[in-house]
C-alpha cells in the first residue's frame, strides 16, 4: 500500500520516491504546500477509488498515516 501512495504521490509532486519518507509529513520531507496535498489527495482518491477527507489527510500527511487511512476506506 505505501508503495503505491509513494508512486502516485511522486509522480504528481515530481519528485523521486525516494524522498518520500514513511513516518516524516510532506511538508517536513519534500516542502508540500496545502494547494499540493489537496491535489495529492484527488490523485489518491483516483488511484484508490475512495472518498478521503482532506482534513484527516492534510492532517495525518506523513505516508504511513496516508496509507493507513486508504486502507480504513478500503476495507469498509
Amino acid at each position: 500500500m505505501k508503495d503505491k501512495v509513494k508512486e502516485v504521490l511522486a509522480n504528481l509532486l515530481k519528485v523521486k520516491i525516494e524522498e518520500l519518507k514513511d513516518d516524516l509529513p510532506l511538508s517536513a520531507s519534500i516542502g508540500v504546500d496545502s494547494t499540493e496535498m489537496v491535489e495529492s489527495v484527488i490523485a489518491l482518491e483516483k488511484s484508490f477509488g475512495v472518498k478521503l477527507n482532506i482534513k484527516e489527510i492534510t492532517k495525518n500527511s506523513t505516508i504511513n498515516d496516508i496509507a493507513n487511512n486508504i486502507q480504513e476506506k478500503l476495507a469498509q
